[in-house]
């Protein structure tokens, strides 16, 4: 989703449950470098929250953009948190 052009900062997890379901709840921070990566980062923020995952045994019961920060150095840097809420399906 974020086309191989990312750098991965920080992914955290902890675990999440209701009365019904388990999993966990995933959170990454994701930097995006330059005019195309941010384009790239744009997209990504769109399209995540209604993105169709396939990971086997889990479900995405949540996924939203969190934050996003723009700094433009002599390039432009955008950083995007994002979080997943995956339950286990079992």
């Amino acid at each position: 989703m974020a086309g191989g052009c990312a750098e991965l900062l920080a992914m955290e997890e902890r675990p999440w449950a209701s009365a019904t379901f388990s999993g966990a709840r995933h959170t990454i921070t994701l930097r995006f470098h330059g005019s195309a990566d941010c384009e790239t980062a744009d997209g990504f923020i769109e399209t995540l929250p209604e993105h169709e995952f396939t990971l086997a045994g889990l479900l995405v019961a949540d996924a939203q953009v969190r934050a996003v920060t723009y700094e433009n150095r002599p390039e432009p840097v955008m950083t995007v948190e994002a979080e997943l809420l995956l339950l286990n399906e079992d």
